[in-house]
């Protein structure tokens, strides 16, 4: 109704939209060279409901050379800790193993492989983070420490809610706001 209304020629209100056909105003601009710094660590992107971070993180990973980067995309945020972890170790090619402390090592060990062997710098993006628990959220501050936190073998991207950052600021999981930029 509307696309005839102002003579459009496409719907321009879909999922499927382009990073070409998105308009590209402050915020989106601001969004996008921050998520392109190539910085490793942890970062965090968050905003209204649809305000377009899903479609950014699609636009960075699209964007991002697959001979230098591995992405692993997931929206696990409301299942155990124990599914996330194996769905990383599978996501890093890893049989998952049954107990937490073997798929800790095995995640470790998968994104050191990554990172020091084959020089790809596995980036992984976590949304709709608002929706994670505190337990799960510390959780990630652990898995993420590599060399008594003096490397940064990864990308962790962060995404969700606005309220996302008062889960970070808990007590428990300070640590891990205090990690994200």
């Amino acid at each position: 109704m509307y696309k005839a209304f102002y003579s459009l020629y496409k719907d321009l209100f879909t999922k499927e939209i382009k990073p070409e056909d998105y308009f590209a105003f402050k915020s989106w601009n601001e969004a996008t060279a921050r998520l392109l710094t190539n910085t490793r660590g942890i970062g965090m992107l968050v905003g209204e409901p649809g305000s377009g971070k899903t479609f950014a993180l699609r636009n960075l990973a699209s964007s991002l050379n697959p001979a230098l980067y591995k992405v692993v995309y997931l929206p696990l945020s409301t299942g155990t800790v124990m599914d996330f972890y194996r769905g990383l170790a599978r996501s890093l090619s890893e049989e998952p193993g049954f107990r937490k402390i073997d798929l800790f090592e095995q995640i470790q060990q998968g994104v050191l492989k990554l990172f020091q062997d084959k020089r790809i710098t596995p980036v992984f993006i976590l949304d709709e983070m608002h929706l994670a628990s505190p337990k799960f959220l510390l959780d990630l501050s652990l898995l993420f420490n590599f060399s008594m936190d003096s490397l940064n073998p990864f990308v962790l991207i962060l995404a969700g809610l606005l309220f996302l950052m008062n889960h970070l600021n808990l007590n428990q999981t300070q640590s891990l706001a205090h990690k994200s930029s």
